[in-house]
């Protein structure tokens, strides 16, 4: 039976209740020490309990030795603890004389693998489908937002958005004109100038090269290898390449998956080194279809497309409110109507009266003299009224600079 002290031992360790969260599986020591006076004459023995129950002395070690002063002595009772069921768990108890310490006892809370296992496979799952995404869609985005915010090139002068240059071979020939002109002219509304000559002969441009290149926003080359037999591609490919750059906005090259692999040409590689200068798409066998990346690629290189309605005319000049006859581009001013925009350049709608077909001749009946002279001045009145009606004061105001496709047919001899 434990003997109870008249003071109470005083507790060195633990300072205070504790609390331990271990995981089930482990072991632990709970140490408690007392301390107390000589003076007291008593010898207290500890005991351990776990939820209020007593337990024996076969899984603790008890020691005592006097203080540093040897007026004191202290008592040291440790308790060993195997945590292998739930079970093990709870409140341990110390219990020496009249004092008391506790020790709680927790399981820790181990995060489940589980979860963590699956958020980490949702996560990369995510990541693969925005991949994909990116793959699939990056020029389908990249298309919409050039055609709804991209920058436009109007107002340039140039008659075609694109020059292409192609060689003779019959393959070349079917390519152009049977696939990339149909595709590009009837499905984008693009405007092509198609050449099959030899744009750098003795490795210079040729001067319709200059003045057909300087006509178009782009320069495509069908970069084949009946092309590539051309005697400047053979001999001076690089120095021709700078000339193109220096004519051309980013040149754009087409090769053929079916030779791409088999040319051996110093111009392949080239290429490849000047990514970033020059637009080089192959054209392979899922390329015909109109979806295909090979034309959403073709067509992110070439400018942005606005489409007009067809009665607005050339754009340029729609632009620069020029309705000039001369640079309609329809022929429906041809006809016997009036013209549908009075406030045009004559203002009264001249050109209809202009181009009207003439009136029919009058049938002389009694009195016809008379009536040949009357009609003779209506017709003279009507005349008068229209001239009089036309407003040639903005003849001397309307821009033609940003025009550069007039031509001057008339020489200085002529003059």
């Amino acid at each position: 039976m434990a003997e109870f002290c008249s003071v109470p031992p005083e507790i060195v360790a633990p300072a205070a209740n504790e609390t331990l969260e271990l995981a089930l599986g482990s072991q632990v020591v709970l140490n408690c020490t007392v301390r107390w006076a000589i003076s007291e004459h008593c010898e207290p023995v500890p005991t351990w309990t776990k939820d209020g129950q007593w337990l024996g002395s076969e899984s603790r070690q008890d020691s005592t030795w006097l203080g540093q002063n040897a007026s004191e002595r202290l008592l040291a009772t440790v308790l060993q603890v195997n945590l292998t069921h739930n079970a093990d768990f709870g409140v341990f108890a110390c219990w020496v004389s009249n004092a008391t310490a506790s020790f709680t006892l927790r399981r820790e809370e181990v995060a489940g693998h589980v979860s963590a296992v699956l958020a980490a496979l949702l996560v990369l799952s995510l990541l693969v489908l925005l991949a994909g995404l990116y793959i699939r869609c990056r020029l389908s985005v990249l298309l919409w937002y050039r055609n709804h915010y991209g920058e436009l090139e109007m107002n340039d002068g140039k008659l075609y958005d694109a020059y292409v240059s192609h060689a003779t071979a019959p393959d070349d020939r079917k390519f152009v004109h049977f696939i990339v002109k149909p595709q590009l002219e009837n499905r984008y509304g693009y405007k092509l100038y198609l050449d099959e000559q030899n744009i750098m002969p003795n490795a210079e441009p040729s001067a319709d090269l200059i003045m057909n290149v300087s006509r178009c926003r782009r320069l495509i080359v069908v970069l084949s290898v009946a092309y590539l037999e051309q005697d400047w591609c053979n001999s001076s490919f690089r120095e021709g390449l700078w000339r193109l750059l220096e004519l051309s906005k980013k040149p754009i090259f087409i090769v053929f998956e079916s030779q791409y692999r088999e040319i051996t040409h110093p111009a392949i590689s080239l290429l490849k080194q000047h990514r970033s200068a020059v637009t080089l798409l192959v054209w392979r066998a899922g390329s015909m279809t109109p979806s295909s990346d090979f034309w959403k690629e073709l067509c992110l290189a070439l400018p942005r497309k606005v489409a007009f309605r067809r009665t607005m005319g050339d754009p340029q000049t729609q632009l620069q409110e020029d309705k000039a006859p001369m640079l309609i581009l329809h022929s429906s001013y041809l006809d016997s109507r009036g013209d549908p925009h009075p406030d045009g350049d004559l203002g009264t709608g001249l050109r209809g009266c202009a181009f009207r077909n003439p009136l029919p001749p009058r049938i002389c009946g009694p009195g016809g003299p008379t009536a040949l002279a009357t009609g003779t001045v209506e017709d003279t009145q009507l005349k008068d009224s229209h001239r009089s009606e036309i407003d040639i004061s903005d003849l001397g105001s309307r821009n033609y600079g940003a025009r550069t496709d007039f031509y001057c047919l008339v020489t200085e001899d002529d003059i």
